[in-house]
């Protein structure tokens, strides 16, 4: 399970990115963008962030997850789409050829901090 290791850095990520002049920080909200590559099961990235918040400025916290699509643009035609299954194959020219334009992102997007 890589959830966990996962969200062990965002807990690090976070607490480090709390500003130095905020007494008794307490975080209310991580805000975060998973592209469908990563592979995270949301409600197990969930459960581990639980975990691994104890006794940090984050316990409590929830953890917002948008899931972000798998597009492709094809490199012979220039087509773009949304994949929604295993294959990779260009809809309209079938070239295999393809860049991923978005689907492997694994971003905290901001932290809201509780009053």
């Amino acid at each position: 399970m890589h959830e966990m290791g996962i969200a062990m850095q965002i807990v690090d990520i976070a607490v480090s990115s709390i500003p130095a002049g905020v007494k008794n920080p307490r975080v209310a909200k991580v805000n975060l963008r998973a592209g469908k590559l990563t592979a995270i099961v949301p409600a197990s990235l969930t459960f581990c962030f639980d975990i691994a918040t104890k006794d940090t400025p984050l316990a409590g916290a929830t953890l917002s997850i948008e899931e972000i699509p798998v597009v492709v643009r094809c490199k012979s035609c220039g087509h773009q789409w949304t994949v929604t299954t295993p294959n990779f194959i260009c809809e309209k020219c079938q070239s295999g050829q393809v860049d991923i334009i978005s689907g492997r992102e694994l971003d905290i997007v901001s932290l809201e901090l509780a009053d």
